[in-house]
């Protein structure tokens, strides 16, 4: 069984955080952003956000390494690894759109073993816990049972030229050939989605382990699949990753491979 102060740490962390976070939300105004690169914005948010989380972690498990987006890797080698994105979702929150989020995930020797996903303004916590299902707001969740006609499926992708381009190929050839497939903009939170049964899958090409750690645990331990493009089981050491309910993996595979 986990450690119950890992999970109630990390709940403290991105309440306390969230509550900041929607002050300034309400009152964002985008012209103040930096550009971390071409596709990719960091706005005092994120910073706080970081901040806060970070020294909730490091309060309670000193022995624990950190991963985080913007302050990068903190005491390495270490069994324990928490990886963070304290938002997700940055250009969703810069222009006042509620799906953003905060994803903490925990590895222990390379194994995510509990994730969390909180969304203030929707007012959704998703959390899982390795061997022990998936929840939102404490309700246990799992993934759709849809696998054709109403297939929603979502797409995100990094910040390189490659990357996008490989993304715009596989919308296009979804969108042509089936109901739907979108661009939510936050990675996270559609891992929640398909852990939840809202959608079917998402793919992406050039992901990064803060965007995805905690969800991936989401997915498995509400039934669904996650792998890389090649079919196999995803790892923190992949740079491209497939989630699903499991019953619209083939044809994914099929129009990646195509």
């Amino acid at each position: 069984m986990l450690n119950k102060n890992i999970k109630n740490t990390a709940i403290k962390a991105v309440t306390i955080a969230a509550k900041k976070l929607i002050k300034v939300y309400n009152s964002f105004e985008r012209r103040t952003v930096k550009m971390k690169s071409a596709h990719e914005i960091l706005t005092s948010a994120d910073l706080l956000s970081e901040k806060i989380i970070i020294s909730e972690i490091k309060r309670k498990f000193s022995k624990h390494s950190i991963l985080s987006e913007e302050a990068g890797l903190l005491d390495k080698e270490k069994d324990y690894l928490w990886i963070i994105d304290p938002i997700d979702g940055t250009t969703n929150f810069s222009m006042h759109n509620p799906l953003w989020s905060m994803s903490l995930g925990l590895a222990y020797k390379g194994e995510i073993i509990f994730g969390l996903i909180y969304a203030p303004m929707l007012k959704e916590m998703y959390w899982a816990e390795k061997g022990c299902g998936a929840y939102c707001n404490n309700k246990k969740i799992q993934v759709s049972s849809i696998n054709s006609g109403k297939v929603i499926n979502t797409f995100c992708h990094g910040s390189n030229e490659k990357d996008i381009k490989r993304a715009i190929k596989y919308f296009q050839k979804q969108k042509l050939a089936n109901f739907d497939c979108r661009q939510l903009g936050s990675a996270a939170l559609e891992l929640a989605y398909v852990a939840s049964g809202r959608i079917e899958s998402i793919v992406i090409p050039g992901v990064r382990s803060w965007d995805v750690a905690a969800g991936i645990l989401l997915v498995s331990e509400a039934g669904g699949t996650v792998t890389n493009f090649k079919n196999k089981p995803w790892t923190l050491k992949d740079c491209d990753l497939i989630a699903t309910n499991g019953l619209v993996q083939e044809q994914i595979i099929n129009v990646l491979n195509s």
